[in-house]
């Protein structure tokens, strides 16, 4: 199976210099349609699905390359808001596979399967999320049409470097010759980067300031919409909640718009958009779970930011699990004064963190229930009782629990299908 030779190649080394010789030999399929590159330490998946509903909505075939998952890793390449079929994604590994002279990475061929998807089912524009950084990252060998860089935060700084400075830098890298580049609310040190970045290779850097073109929003969590307001008095409705998914749809609208895409085709988008993972809410018989893939420092400020303003502060448990190489000490100060109850597990990943380390981090009270529990799938049965839950710390997780809630919904109408 080809997926077990994707699969072996997790922890690969990078060869850039081979994914381009691959690429050339696959007659670089990435010249042959319109490409929107996009970079962010968070937001960019969001912002990525956005835009490439917009563009559907639009009238263009669109294809979309993001990462990582949440249930399943036909997810990460999709055309017109269809998954890869798992035959086409076997196809596309054994080509690349037959290619392949020196070993490429997970990521690299997971790229090059994009690419060559995107070419075969004739996408007129691509939008391709950004693995990690920008600048060496397989991605970045397009040639786009529009460059977005969604925000700039410590994240996977052993890799990217240890200041805002060097994180802008290395997402910076995206920008191109002929490419205008957007971004979100940044720090100045990282604006400054990545102005300098796009002078040197000749283009323009547009900062999306906050309330442009919605400056005012209101949510409502049965349907789980954000109704946004312009300053022209307009309502509009996006299918996404809390106040970053309304600046990401701030940045959306202006890519949109640089791309001469209507209002109409930008409204409909953002009614229609579903964003897994993202403060994503299942309504079950008997309880309300949040699921929310926040897995670093700036992402979980945001998220408990936001929690104070849900109608599930203080009644809510908590499940969470996170990757090792995180900053999960911080992450637990942000969340526990928010919970009662809290369950640390592991999500399914070999890089998970061990629950008995995370329990160190969470002090000792008699205001809170800390429980251990390594495998997920017990862990959300120790949950199972509460009325409300929030799930985070991971896209490994939330996807993990999210599978099973799936299941657990699908089993409960075809039980009631047999009953009627």
């Amino acid at each position: 199976m080809n997926i077990e030779y994707l699969l072996s190649r997790v922890n690969t080394p990078g060869n850039l210099s081979e994914f381009s010789r691959v690429l050339d030999r696959l007659g670089n399929p990435q010249h042959r349609f319109k490409c929107i590159h996009i970079a962010g330490t968070n937001g960019k998946g969001s912002v990525s699905m956005m835009l490439a509903q917009v563009l559907q909505c639009a009238g263009y075939k669109t294809g979309l390359f993001v990462s990582p998952h949440v249930q399943d890793i036909t997810e990460r390449i999709s055309v017109q808001g269809e998954n890869i079929l798992p035959q086409y994604f076997e196809e596309a590994l054994e080509i690349i596979r037959s290619i392949e002279e020196k070993p490429l990475n997970f990521f690299e061929i997971l790229t090059a399967a994009a690419f060559l998807y995107f070419d075969c089912q004739g996408v007129e524009y691509a939008v391709l999320e950004t693995g990690l950084g920008g600048r060496k990252d397989p991605t970045n060998v397009c040639d786009p049409v529009l460059s977005l860089i969604v925000s700039v935060g410590m994240d996977h700084q052993y890799l990217l470097g240890y200041t805002l400075e060097k994180i802008a830098y290395e997402k910076a890298g995206i920008c191109k010759t002929g490419a205008p580049v957007l971004s979100g609310l940044l720090p100045t040190k990282a604006v400054e980067v990545i102005e300098q970045a796009a002078q040197e290779v000749g283009t323009s850097l547009l900062q999306v300031r906050a309330g442009e073109p919605f400056f005012d929003y209101a949510y409502d969590f049965v349907n789980g919409c954000t109704e946004l307001h312009t300053l022209d008095g307009e309502e509009w409705m996006l299918h996404a909640l809390g106040p970053k998914q309304t600046e990401n749809a701030c940045l959306v609208y202006h890519a949109a718009r640089q791309l001469g895409i209507g209002e109409g085709a930008i409204r409909l988008a953002f009614e229609t958009v579903h964003l897994p993972a993202r403060f994503e809410i299942f309504s079950l018989p008997h309880q309300t779970v949040i699921l929310d893939g926040a897995h670093n420092v700036p992402a979980i400020k945001q998220l408990m930011h936001f929690w104070p303003h849900t109608p599930f502060a203080g009644r809510a448990a908590l499940v969470c699990g996170f990757m090792k190489d995180k900053d999960y000490a911080e992450m637990l100060e942000l969340l526990y004064p928010h919970f009662k109850h809290i369950v640390l597990t592991c999500p399914p990943s070999e890089r998970a963190a061990d629950p008995d380390v995370l329990a160190a981090f969470v002090p000792k009270t008699q205001d809170f229930t800390v429980e251990r529990v390594t495998d997920y799938r017990q862990a959300w049965a120790a949950v199972s009782a509460e009325p409300y839950v929030l799930c985070t710390g991971s896209f490994y997780l939330a996807g993990a629990v999210r599978q099973l809630l799936v299941q657990g919904k699908e089993s409960s109408t075809l039980f009631r299908q047999e009953n009627d």
